[in-house]
């Protein structure tokens, strides 16, 4: 559960940076897949790592699955909620 709560928090940032980075029309969808997949892949290395340089811990793939699941939910999360974080944009534009 930790794991997934990881990288769900992991992902939302990235995904958040990405939008407010971003400016004009963009495909957002694509582009948080392409985010997502990245992280998938960066928690499977994580895990790789740990069990080839450490003596002490080996890698777990119930923790890759664990990890994948929090970025499926954070992906999910930014798909449903896309335009609600658009608006948000947008003040935050006009803020600054």
């Amino acid at each position: 559960m930790l794991h997934g709560v990881a990288y769900f928090i992991l992902t939302l940032l990235w995904l958040f940076y990405y939008l407010m980075k971003k400016s004009g029309i963009l495909n957002y969808i694509q582009k948080f897949f392409n985010i997502s997949a990245l992280v998938i892949v960066f928690g499977m290395l994580i895990e790789v790592l740990q069990g080839a340089l450490t003596s002490y811990r080996q890698p777990d793939w119930a923790d890759v699955l664990a990890n994948s699941i929090g970025v499926l939910i954070a992906f999910l999360f930014c798909i449903v909620f896309l335009n609600f974080l658009k608006r948000i944009k947008q003040k935050f534009n006009l803020f600054l």
